[in-house]
């Protein structure tokens, strides 16, 4: 059965790139979220393997809703997509619970590994 993953990002392009990647390389996306007040819901909702998840997004950002999802589930498997210069964004998401991050424009092989890491 293909890994089901949640793409959390405000920007419709750069969740269509995801989505590419994932589709292409055998993992099904089972949900969409461009904010992380919809992340939670939809994580709810859907219960993924695995969330993709953006750090600056309006509403609730990527840092707050990883810990409002980690509530629900504690074993939530999360990486984070960040922009060049956010590091100390990413360290706090990786306190928080996060398994790993990949840095936009992304790159398809890195982001494929960090998934087939994170999910073991």
């Amino acid at each position: 059965m293909a890994n089901r993953i949640l793409v959390v990002d405000d920007a419709a392009f750069m969740r269509m790139m995801i989505k590419d990647i994932l589709s292409k390389n055998g993992f099904e996306v089972v949900g969409e979220a461009a904010d992380g007040l919809q992340a939670v819901e939809k994580y709810k909702e859907v219960n993924p393997d695995l969330v993709t998840m953006d750090i600056t997004m309006p509403e609730m950002d990527g840092i707050t809703s990883l810990k409002e999802i980690k509530k629900i589930d504690p074993s939530a498997k999360i990486i984070m997509c960040s922009a060049m210069g956010q590091q100390a964004m990413v360290i706090d998401a990786i306190q928080a619970g996060a398994k790993d991050f990949i840095v936009k424009p992304f790159q398809a092989d890195r982001v494929l590994e960090a998934i087939k890491k994170t999910l073991g």
